[in-house]
């Protein structure tokens, strides 16, 4: 019981860390910019799509989607990413539309049913 502890305790620890070095590195990164978008979606389904094809992207440190908003927050580096065309692109690839893509038609129809959103003309 007591090595399983040990093992609990060591492992959170370690995700502690990486998780603060993650943090670190975006505040330290002098190329580092904070943006703010619109994608359409519907459920925590969506946003893990989402938060994935952004991640997806080199450059990105931090995506994270409100599916209440439908505010999307994206930490990247802008000397490797252009966010308008290869992060809100790789989120259309997906299946979801956002202010600068529009997702096509195919993907959009993949998605589980709880994920169609009404789309905008």
């Amino acid at each position: 019981m007591k090595k399983t502890m040990k093992i609990v305790l060591g492992l959170m620890f370690l995700g502690t860390s990486l998780l603060h070095a993650q943090e670190q590195k975006v505040e330290d990164n002098a190329n580092s910019k904070t943006i703010s978008f619109k994608v359409w979606g519907n459920c925590g389904m969506c946003e893990e799509r989402i938060e994935k094809a952004a991640n997806t992207i080199e450059g990105v440190y931090k995506a994270d989607w409100d599916k209440e908003t439908k505010i999307m927050e994206l930490s990247y580096d802008s000397t490797k990413t252009m966010v308008n065309h290869m992060v809100q692109e790789a989120i259309a690839n997906v299946g979801y539309d956002t202010e600068m893509h529009k997702g096509s038609d195919e993907a959009y129809n993949e998605l589980p049913g709880c994920c169609q959103y009404d789309r905008k003309e």
